[in-house]
């Protein structure tokens, strides 16, 4: 057996793994750049013929195969800032490894619509929700999909940074670039499943002129 065979068989013997988005409930909140992690839970249940309709520790749950694994689709109706009472009851319903096996999707500021990080773990750099489950958690140590809606340089860059842009409607060209971002987030899924986070990172974590990034920190 090789090494790589070695490994996926290590990571489809485990038991199930919880993959949770981030966003606040309501229609008037759907299309927001706050509800990416939404989005993106609602893109990969659309892909395996699902509806995150169920509802199971405070949040819409759906269940589907992903690499031969088990994953639960979660979407906490707690709304952002409360996430991590969610993510807790789930995390224990299912006896989840957070270290391991929780993946959270979640809206960054930060980074540029468009780009997408993949990180082991680290600090939640003031992002309520990610505050949130750090702190029911009592943990940074869980692996997370940064869905980058902040500025291209555009002249409403400094309107791009407040949270009336963060709850307020995508326009039809920013919905165009993160209908693109949700296939890059499912595709990124399937390989922290299949092959781990590090393996995604590797993937998925690319400079906005194509290079790799070399290491943990983006």
């Amino acid at each position: 057996m090789t090494a790589n065979e070695a490994q996926n068989r290590d990571v489809t013997s485990r038991g199930v793994f919880l993959v949770v988005g981030l966003g606040n409930p309501g229609i008037q909140y759907q299309f927001t750049p706050h509800n990416a992690g939404f989005l993106a839970v609602d893109r990969i249940a659309d892909q395996n013929h699902v509806a995150v309709a169920n509802r199971r520790c405070r949040a819409l749950t759906a269940k589907v195969q992903i690499a031969g694994r088990e994953v639960i689709l979660a979407k906490p109706e707690t709304f952002m800032n409360l996430s991590g009472l969610s993510v807790a009851a789930l995390v224990a319903e299912f006896q989840i490894d957070s270290a391991r096996d929780l993946l959270v999707l979640y809206d960054e500021l930060d980074l540029p619509l468009g780009v997408v990080r993949v990180r082991e773990r680290g600090s939640t750099a003031g992002h309520n929700g990610a505050r949130s489950i750090s702190g029911a958690l009592r943990s940074d140590e869980w692996a997370r999909i940064r869905i980058g809606v902040g500025s291209n340089g555009e002249p409403e860059e400094a309107f791009r940074r407040g949270k009336d842009y963060l709850l307020t409607p995508l326009r039809k060209t920013d919905l165009a670039t993160v209908d693109e971002v949700l296939d890059r987030v499912a595709r990124a899924l399937e390989v922290v499943v299949a092959k781990g986070t590090s393996a995604a990172m590797n993937e998925f974590n690319r400079r906005e002129n194509g290079r790799e990034q070399n290491g943990p920190a983006e």
